[in-house]
């Protein structure tokens, strides 16, 4: 039995154990009679249609998952089923992605979630304050009137007997909030292990600086906790031969980014049709680094079509899989709009709306923001 593969790898001359480890890697077949098609926008649950796609056929799969902060599109999840998700993605991922591959999975560091078993303690936001009455004020009260109860203190001072109980007790008469508290979690060791589980190893991590959320975080005055401005790229390789090839960056990209942990990338500015965005030049960066040209690349959660835009400008192929009817079709008409040089040399290729192209967009991707996958 023939164990060389497309690249020309002799399994044979291995050690003995990479032969049993690498063996069925490479010689991962299924019966399948047809595969999901490339050069295309799937509309369908991505765990149900990750495993219709012809295994070890992706050089590189680039998403950004739901991120399960209560954006409108993650409703439906609480945070088990926002780990289920996720962990289930990940595994379907393992027989699909070439050896030598990579699953690069955009993040961002914490996760913030209502958790009901949190003890339910108020916060003191003194700016926020809606009574001068401080707590000496109270205390001041009490020693004049030592007869008087919390109502009639509340009714010396002009507060109410809420406001007496906070200053004399730390909290509300409630003993706490009366919303569970906020959760916040580190992400990198839940993604990691879900990884770890299906197969892959961690290779790489980017930090994607971006900019400070100031208006948009509750955080900024509600809390000490710091204003969002980074995500990660969390980025995994499946054992297997990758090919490293310098020439893919020129000296200059290789400089500026290509060997740097950290990429300055400014934030998509508009929401305006998709409430999540990131810029194009975050997965042309991703595909640039870790493909060639005519390489698939998937995005499974592809939302308004970022990746795949950034795939065709780079002459890659794409898969693209999105839950939301109204996303396809976003995404679909933001395809449509690139240049058709990679596109027509791919049959399979499909969209509503092929006679929407754009005969000269830029190709300028350094400063150009598309929306977020």
């Amino acid at each position: 039995m023939s164990y060389r593969n497309e690249n020309g790898l002799n399994l044979q001359r291995l050690p003995p154990e990479l032969q049993a480890s690498l063996g069925p890697l490479y010689e991962h077949k299924d019966h399948r009679q047809e595969y999901l098609s490339i050069n295309e926008i799937h509309q369908g649950d991505a765990a149900q249609l990750l495993i219709q796609i012809e295994p070890n056929s992706i050089s590189l799969s680039v998403w950004s998952p739901p991120y399960f902060v209560g954006k409108e599109y993650e409703a439906y999840l609480d945070f088990e089923g926002w780990q289920t998700l996720l962990s289930t993605v990940i595994a379907c991922h393992f027989p699909i992605i070439k050896p030598g591959g990579f699953l690069v999975i955009n993040i961002a560091d914490i996760l913030v979630f209502r958790d009901p078993t949190m003890p339910r303690i108020q916060a003191e936001v003194v700016r926020r304050k809606r009574s001068p009455v401080t707590r000496q004020d109270v205390l001041d009260a009490m020693q004049q009137h030592p007869e008087y109860n919390r109502y009639q203190l509340a009714q010396f001072l002009g507060c109410s007997e809420q406001t007496v109980d906070r200053r004399l007790n730390g909290n509300n008469i409630r003993g706490g909030k009366s919303e569970a508290q906020t959760r916040v979690k580190v992400v990198g060791g839940l993604v990691e292990s879900w990884a770890s589980a299906a197969g892959f190893y961690l290779y790489d991590r980017r930090i994607w600086v971006k900019d400070p959320a100031w208006e948009n975080s509750q955080w900024a005055s509600l809390s000490y906790r710091a204003v969002d401005e980074f995500e990660y790229l969390y980025i995994f390789w499946k054992p297997g031969v990758t090919k490293i090839d310098r020439n893919r960056l020129t000296r200059n990209e290789w400089r500026d980014w290509g060997s740097r942990a950290v990429w300055q990338i400014p934030s998509v500015r508009t929401n305006d049709d998709h409430e999540a965005k990131f810029p194009v030049a975050l997965p042309t960066r991703i595909i640039q680094l870790l493909t060639d040209p005519d390489d698939i690349v998937l995005d499974c959660f592809i939302g308004s079509g970022t990746t795949a835009v950034a795939a065709i400008r780079q002459g890659r192929r794409f898969v693209g899989i999105e839950l939301s009817p109204d996303y396809v079709e976003l995404a679909r008409r933001k395809v449509s709009q690139e240049p058709p040089r990679l596109l027509e040399k791919h049959e399979s290729y499909q969209t509503d709306s092929s006679d929407e192209r754009s005969s000269s967009p830029s190709l300028d991707v350094s400063a150009e923001h598309v929306d977020r996958s």
